[in-house]
């Protein structure tokens, strides 16, 4: 199980197998400010983008990871202001074998006229970034659309992400950080979650 697989494992063989492509960055403008322990980033899209729970209007917003010691990851989505908070999303870790010196968002393939989804962000200079947990059955939709695998978790997980939490001691963090993730294919079919975070070839 992905779990019980060490993070230098995974990172070994997803930079053997990585290539990906970067899509949709011209939609937004994206600024890393110093925090680096919780990768804080704000970014301004000019069109309305989705990331998972929710669709974004056009707009700024800030991106920070919450404080957990988990080895999963939790992604707040912020106004400008850090005042309101607009999702809590889970991600797991994703690689990329140059880094950047600009943080890098990956768009989902979008069909004309919908919203494009976040698939994973890059924060400057780090080779290792977060690939965003879709509910399962808007991550078999995506998958569909954009004939490439996504990660999904249990619909039952969208209550929690919508809770507005606080702290990585939260009850619904822990519900997220402990629920079982998976990857599906465009048929919808499940797939090995290595497969899904090395399917992309990198620019």
């Amino acid at each position: 199980m992905f779990e019980m697989i060490s993070r230098q494992l995974l990172r070994g063989r997803c930079l053997a197998m990585l290539s990906t492509a970067v899509l949709g960055f011209g939609l937004s403008t994206v600024r890393a400010n110093a925090d680096q322990w919780d990768k804080k980033t704000t970014v301004t899209f000019n069109a309305p983008v989705e990331v998972p729970g929710k669709v974004l209007p056009a707009g700024t917003y800030v991106f920070k990871l919450l404080n957990s010691p988990s080895e999963r990851h939790i992604v707040q989505i912020y106004d400008a202001d850090e005042k309101k908070l607009y999702a809590t999303i889970l991600a797991l870790p994703d690689y990329r074998l140059k880094p950047t010196d600009k943080p890098v968002l990956r768009f989902e393939e979008r069909a004309s006229g919908a919203p494009q989804a976040i698939e994973a962000f890059f924060y400057p200079d780090d080779n290792f970034g977060l690939q965003f947990v879709y509910p399962h059955e808007r991550a078999v939709e995506l998958a569909k659309r954009t004939n490439h695998n996504v990660l999904s978790m249990s619909d039952d997980m969208s209550k929690n992400m919508a809770a507005g939490a606080k702290s990585g001691d939260d009850p619904n963090v822990k519900a997220m950080e402990n629920t079982q993730v998976t990857g599906v294919d465009p048929s919808g079919a499940p797939v090995e979650l290595l497969i899904v975070i090395a399917d992309r070839p990198e620019n």
